[in-house]
């Protein structure tokens, strides 16, 4: 009779502890693809902070969070396209120091921000040197439209540019400073624009606002360069642009299906780590 009631006990303590388990739904909101093995997503922060983790911020990784699920980088819809890279690189940092040395959260989180501040510099100086390279453009759009008009037909570019992300097709993706743009050059600049569209965007190159939303980033880029493509076949820009649209619009519905399908996630009795695993630590 003992080895029943001990069965037995088992089982209503399994079913009490799976009763106190819960699941939290709606969190993933845009796949962006893999990086270093790692599925990048990005999440709906405010979701985990109410559901979760008040104080999660920016980013994570399951090192550091046992909540996220082991080979996934999470990144927080709130932040800007500009701040995107700098947390991808910095979660993908700090995971690595945290899973191959073992080493505790604090340092692996400084020696991340230091090693994001050096990405930052040289971004900014190469910014900086690309700007130099451009001669004057004109402050118009591809209906010679010049909105503001005080400014003389031809401009120079100055502290627009903040962050090249990549080249797509070999055209050069920025993020620039948007609200810059609309003050100096074009008060209707919106989210991304290219050089097709705008003058005064310089040759073969696609501009995000570094202020719009990470998670707006890939449509607005998907956006431009197939505007760009109908543009550069001959389609007037009105036409181009409400085609370009109707191809992110699929995308999104993609997208959004995809996150749909993810399975909710478990949240665990210990939602941070101070000291890293060590479980991939490198052979000597």
């Amino acid at each position: 009779m003992q080895p029943s009631a001990i069965t037995a006990s088992n089982k209503i303590d399994s079913t009490k502890q799976q009763s106190k388990s819960k699941y939290v739904t709606g969190i993933y909101r845009v796949p962006c693809g893999d990086r270093e093995n790692k599925k990048i997503w990005i999440v709906d922060g405010l979701i985990i902070r109410r559901e979760i983790y008040p104080e999660f911020l920016y980013g994570g990784n399951n090192e550091r969070y046992p909540f996220v699920p082991k080979n996934e980088i999470w990144i927080d819809h709130a932040i800007s396209a500009e701040e995107y890279s700098y947390t991808l690189a910095h979660e993908l940092h700090e995971r690595d120091l945290m899973a191959t040395q073992g080493i505790s959260y604090s340092d692996a989180h400084d020696s991340s921000l230091a090693f994001e501040r050096r990405i930052r510099i040289n971004d900014f100086k190469i910014a900086k040197e690309h700007e130099k390279l451009i001669h004057k453009v004109s402050p118009t759009d591809c209906d010679g439209v010049k909105q503001i008009v005080e400014l003389p037909d031809s401009i120079s570019i100055k502290n627009i540019y903040r962050q090249k992300i990549g080249v797509r097709n070999g055209i050069s993706i920025w993020i620039v400073d948007g609200a810059v743009v609309r003050r100096d050059i074009y008060p209707d600049f919106g989210l991304s624009g290219n050089d097709l569209t705008y003058h005064f965007i310089h040759a073969k190159e696609i501009w995000i606002d570094g202020n719009i939303s990470c998670e707006e980033t890939e449509f607005s880029i998907l956006c431009e360069l197939k505007e760009r493509e109908f543009l550069d076949k001959g389609m007037g820009c009105d036409d181009a642009y409400l085609k370009a649209i109707k191809i992110v619009s699929v995308q999104r519905n993609i997208d959004h299906i995809i996150a749909k399908e993810q399975r909710p996630i478990l949240v665990p009795n210990i939602l941070e780590r101070d000291i890293g695993t060590g479980s991939e630590k490198k052979s000597q």
